[in-house]
């Protein structure tokens, strides 16, 4: 590890020292570096125990020792600034406290998925920070990738998110103000109607040749409009395209298609009543104009876009919204595209959009994830232009943080087998329900002979090879003759290096622990009481799961 990543480290030690009475969080100091440095996220389990024994320096230090050097490195640091939250989401050009307007804009495809998540959780982050508007925009103007469901689907992701929504605009209630801006355009010389086959268009403006439609005047260009919005043209046969700069070194800014006619497939919700449908640069430009947009997040692949939308401002002298593009983020071993899931849940290879093999919110929820852990991640993650790759390893660490302390502790036992436990007449076994809080008091079993509990295979298959085994909370056993004799109950055993296996009475609870893989884990579990259903508690050695239900059978779904 290089000197600047230990002083980095050491500097956020120390301020978080400083600013809680002398003693640094790890976690919090984790989340700064990473911040500022997000190309460690991929390092982050190297990085971790160097966090960790820096801390611990910095905390036998006495606080004027930490205040001094903190001094030392940057006294900027030795104060909160007024209503910082969190670092990551630095102060935006021109923002003020009850001005700012940000929008979220999902296509309504489906549920939420985790990429969602981001730029609704930063837009919503901010606008909370600057007593802001949030605004929930539905982007249906393409009706071949509208599910009438998700209007409804989309709020309520965004509502356990802890989103807090002060509009929602549907753009296809809108077509008659983009109908009205296409006019103007078309009246103002900045746009006209294109009647070529597309490739062609496309080919010429390549050269930074005109189309032979783009200099017709503006009665001849108005009225191919209004046959577009007649329905005088089939799909594909006329388009209204918005002029830029057909000299511009990108060709991708050169005249961008502003609306096109779409007649073969209805609108989900407005059926035939439009024929011609606005194309996505103009749509946001006019939208982000006329509801007073102020701010507008959205990742480095919309910098074409945002050159494009800029004409129309230009135009109508309209003032822009402040752009901030970060970067693009890859999450690993997720299912997130909603015509693929889509799909799947018609062919009934996936039970639902909460399938707990997808990446949407509603499998996050089902399989016990808390929003504040997801906004927790994305918010440290922040807004630089830099790539990152999602890190499923620092989700789970932040939502253990949430869990963890409201998490009960029971015995599962997968993949079982019966072990016969000789030489005890009965044995009494106690385990606390949460090692932290004693007085939610303990876990109590009582065996009596014949003693027969079940234990996971491939824990008794490693056990025999040592021949003694402590089997938790319960005793200490020797294992021969393809049975258990009982050792009594000395832990001064595990000294002498005795495994520890769990286990569960013969005949307990049948049950079964859903996968993220959509793998079922089979076995049995200690009695678990009804008031756990839809809770997260802590199968101890397997991991954190949320309870479904805990009858006739538990059911319950893998979290991390």
């Amino acid at each position: 590890m290089s000197e600047d990543l230990e002083a980095t480290i050491r500097k956020y030690a120390l301020q978080n020292a400083v600013l809680y009475s002398g003693k640094a969080n790890p976690k919090a100091v984790q989340g700064k570096v990473l911040a500022e440095s997000p190309e460690l996220r991929s390092k982050v389990k190297e990085v971790l125990p160097l966090i960790a024994s820096i801390v611990k320096e910095v905390n036998v230090m006495s606080p004027e020792s930490q205040y001094r050097e903190l001094e030392g490195i940057d006294a900027s640091m030795l104060k909160k600034e007024k209503g910082e939250r969190r670092i990551g989401l630095p102060m935006l050009p021109g923002m003020e406290k009850g001005k700012v307007v940000m929008r979220f804009a999902p296509g309504p495809s489906g549920p939420l998925h985790l990429g969602h998540t981001r730029v609704a959780i930063l837009n919503d982050d901010y606008c909370r920070n600057y007593d802001g508007r949030f605004i929930n925009r539905m982007e249906d103007t393409n009706p071949e990738k509208v599910d009438p469901d998700a209007y409804d689907m989309i709020p309520q992701d965004l509502e356990w998110l802890g989103v807090k929504v002060h509009q929602t605009v549907i753009q296809s209630d809108r077509f008659d103000v983009y109908y009205d801006v296409a006019r103007k355009l078309i009246e103002m010389g900045k746009a006209y109607v294109c009647t070529c086959p597309v490739e062609e268009w496309r080919g010429l403006k390549e050269k930074c040749l005109p189309c032979p439609h783009r200099d017709e005047d503006v009665g001849a260009t108005l009225d191919k409009w209004e046959n577009m919005l007649s329905g005088k043209y089939e799909e594909e046969k006329a388009v209204l395209v918005v002029k830029t700069d057909l000299k511009h070194p990108n060709p991708a800014v050169r005249d961008f298609v502003g609306l096109r006619i779409v007649t073969s497939v209805p609108h989900p919700i407005k059926g035939d009543r439009y024929c011609v449908y606005p194309m996505m640069n103009l749509s946001v430009a006019v939208d982000d104009h006329f509801l007073g947009l102020t701010h507008v997040l959205r990742g480095k692949d919309h910098l074409n876009n945002t050159l494009r939308q800029e004409y129309i401002f230009r135009y109508f002298g309209w003032k822009m919204p402040h752009y901030t593009h970060y970067g693009l983020v890859r999450v690993p071993e997720a299912i997130l595209k909603t015509s693929i899931v889509g799909r799947g849940i018609r062919s009934g290879e996936y039970s639902g959009w909460d399938d707990v093999r997808l990446g949407t919110v509603r499998a996050l929820a089902k399989r016990g994830f808390r929003p504040e852990a997801i906004r927790h991640f994305w918010i440290d993650c922040g807004i630089k232009e830099t790539d990152i790759e999602f890190s499923w390893d620092n989700l789970y660490a932040y939502n253990k943080d949430l869990v963890d302390k409201g998490a009960n502790r029971y015995f599962f036992v997968w993949d079982p087998v019966r072990l016969q436990i000789e030489g005890a007449q009965e044995l009494r076994a106690r385990a606390p329900r949460h090692p932290d809080h004693p007085e939610l008091g303990d876990r109590k079993f009582h065996l009596t002979a014949p003693i027969a509990v079940q234990v996971v295979g491939k824990d008794l298959e490693s056990a025999r090879q040592a021949g003694k085994v402590r089997l938790k909370d319960l005793g200490n056993v020797e294992l021969r003759d393809g049975n258990a004799h009982y050792l009594g109950n000395d832990l001064s055993v595990l000294k002498e290096g005795f495994r520890i296996i769990h286990w569960v009475p013969d005949g307990s609870l049948p049950a079964s622990v859903i996968m993220p893989s959509g793998k079922s884990m089979d076995g049995f579990v200690e009695p678990v009481p009804q008031e756990e259903e839809g809770r997260v508690v802590q199968f101890e050695r397997f991991g954190f799961v949320k309870v479904e239900s805990v009858s006739p059978k538990l059911l319950a779904y893998f979290t991390h």
